[in-house]
């Protein structure tokens, strides 16, 4: 994974996920304690609410954020997301309402909707070969987890000598350093083709192509098993560590990173075993796997209570083990089922989608956990991953070629795409190149 850092577009860009991921990690932390300070033993449902509306503006803002920025140079559109929510996060200090909450999550997660799509689809074009690329995926995803895992550390120590307060303003500083690095980085620019269509058609795009594509049907199944659990761990993690077992601020941090530690392990194993093993086996390991571990969990908290401390961390490290197996791959799966020129659109579409699986998960994470109990709620989220798992298995079948069939119905008749397939404008396959992965040809 080193050798990709001699590629130094990409190691500046990874550097900046790094650091506002840092920041982000610090914020997740305070977030959850300003809730618990607003809200008492109803910090749960203040949390699923916020995090309900993250997801609002996730789903409903991705797509059209990313049809707009098509005629914006790439650069400008990262930059200014991230200045953004730069300023958002100055503002947390001085909150003591929680519309006051609401109201910056809101802006915060719209310019996050706009900033990780483009980030996502810029990786596939500094970096065109398969091999780098997952690797590249992997050490994006372990950067997700240092939100989990030094950002909580790093949390734990500034809490023990200041106020929860002073880690949004950890979050600012890490949004400026990583515009500062986006700033230094020479970006692609997208084909002109892109940009000049309706913006009706750039706006409906990704999702016309993710929803024909079978592989991209069966993500989105599984992007449903991954947000119910991941939705009870964030939502009700506060709850569990400080009203059930007792523990201090720098407990949830130590929690968190348990969470972060798992799918890290995750991350560090998946590009050896991605050369050997396709990508649906995979995954759908981590999806049976974190449904029937969920289903478990929530059994014994619910007839035994929760466990001790360190089975608890372990449990969580399970949770994120499995988690990151099913959410590592599913840039492969992106990359592989669009152009260079639409990827932006699908790349979106994915954001939007798998958001839109977090939106009903979030606050039933929360409704579930207070009304039920954290062990029914558990039980009841690991039953949602059930259904995702089932969904996945009907949508991706095992014996599905790697080369699933597409139309050209808005080419023009003289198309050398057209051409190339005798004219014909129906049911034809993908190109297959010689290591047996699907590459699609329509434009």
């Amino acid at each position: 994974m080193m050798s990709l850092f001699a590629n130094r577009n990409y190691a500046r860009l990874f550097g900046a996920q790094v650091v506002a991921l840092l920041g982000t990690g610090l914020l997740t932390v305070g977030l959850g304690l300003l809730a618990y300070d607003l809200a008492g033993a109803r910090a749960g449902v203040v949390l699923g609410t916020a995090y309900t509306i993250k997801m609002v503006a996730y789903v409903g803002l991705s797509p059209l954020a990313q049809a707009w920025a098509l005629r914006l140079p790439r650069k400008a559109v990262l930059i200014g997301a991230d200045a953004l929510r730069g300023g958002v996060a100055l503002c947390l200090p001085f909150v003591t309402e929680l519309w006051q909450v609401y109201v910056l999550i809101f802006m915060l997660q719209a310019a996050s909707a706009t900033f990780t799509p483009a980030y996502q689809a810029v990786l596939p074009d500094i970096l065109p070969e398969e091999r780098e690329y997952t690797r590249a995926l992997s050490l994006s995803r372990m950067a997700y987890d240092l939100e989990n895992l030094l950002s909580p550390a790093l949390a734990g120590l500034l809490l023990a000598v200041l106020s929860y307060h002073w880690l949004f303003v950890g979050t600012f500083a890490g949004f400026v350093v990583s515009t500062v690095l986006v700033a230094l980085s020479a970006i692609p620019a997208l084909g002109r083709a892109a940009a000049a269509r309706p913006f009706r058609e750039r706006l409906s795009r990704g999702l016309r192509i993710y929803l024909a594509t079978p592989r991209l049907r069966g993500l989105l199944s599984l992007n449903l098993a991954a947000a119910a659990v991941g939705a009870f761990v964030l939502v009700n993690t506060v709850v569990l560590v400080r009203a059930g077992l007792g523990g201090g601020e720098s407990g949830l941090a130590i929690a968190m990173a348990a969470f972060g530690a798992g799918s890290m392990a995750a991350a560090l194993l998946l590009p050896r075993l991605l050369d050997h093993l396709p990508d649906r086996r995979v995954m759908m390991a981590g999806a049976r796997g974190l449904a029937a571990v969920a289903l478990v969990a929530g059994s014994v908290l619910w007839l035994d209570g929760l466990p001790g401390w360190a089975v608890f961390l372990a449990v969580w490290a399970v949770f994120g083990f499995l988690y990151s197996a099913i959410l590592t791959p599913s840039g492969r799966l992106l990359r592989r089922s669009a152009h260079a020129d639409d990827r932006p659109a699908v790349f979106a579409a994915q954001f939007a989608l798998s958001h839109a699986c977090w939106l009903g998960t979030y606050p039933l994470a929360g409704w579930a956990g207070e009304a039920l109990g954290m062990g029914p709620a558990l039980m009841l989220l690991a039953g949602v991953a059930g259904l995702g798992l089932v969904a996945a298995a009907r949508l991706w079948p095992a014996n599905l070629p790697d080369a699933p069939e597409h139309t050209h119905p808005d080419l023009p008749d003289d198309h050398p795409h057209l051409r190339a397939h005798g004219g014909r404008r129906h049911a034809h396959p993908f190109v297959i190149d010689d290591d047996h992965h699907a590459w699609p040809t329509h434009g």
